[in-house]
């Protein structure tokens, strides 16, 4: 199999439980997972490799909390844009791009034109954040949306074994 070509129609049930065993656990040994996968620890380890060159697995890190780390609010926002032109749109995405802040983007249809996942400090710099897009060009609307509270919130994808 060449590694360009693999995709979700190539993963066979031993590469899918390891993608579910490495989305609940990036740190695990290769042998654990080896052990997990029901394999020896070299083609585990080869395989691990190919899914990386092809971009399925796309990096580790760690899950860090929010709060302790002195971000006490999420909030999500949906923007709407004046226009829909190619530029405008990526103009968009570059600005709130580099605002560190922002911890998702996504282009959306229907009642926007961008969700973003923010998290502040506190109010007074949701607020700061909040104006800062109302003040950005081409922005003709943003609804906020604070989170009260998560109580789910996984990472990747589903994997059926």
């Amino acid at each position: 199999m060449r590694t360009h070509d693999t995709d979700s129609q190539t993963l066979d049930a031993v590469d899918r439980i390891i993608l579910a065993e490495l989305q609940m656990d990036g740190r695990m040994t290769n042998v654990e997972l080896a052990r997990r996968a029901d394999i020896s620890a070299p083609p585990c380890l080869r395989r691990v490799r190919r899914l990386e060159e092809a971009g399925i697995i796309r990096g580790y890190h760690a899950d860090t909390d929010p709060q302790k780390l002195g971000w006490q609010i999420m909030f999500f926002a949906i923007v709407g844009l004046e226009s829909q032109k190619e530029a405008v749109l990526q103009a968009f995405e570059a600005e709130v791009g580099t605002w560190p802040e922002v911890r998702e983007c996504h282009m959306i249809r229907g009642g926007g034109d961008f969700l973003l996942r923010l998290v502040a400090r506190d109010t007074a710099h949701e607020n700061r954040l909040t104006e800062q897009l109302t003040g950005l060009a081409d922005v003709s609307r943003v609804q906020t949306l604070q989170t009260i509270r998560t109580s789910r919130n996984l990472a990747g994808v589903p994997l059926g074994r």
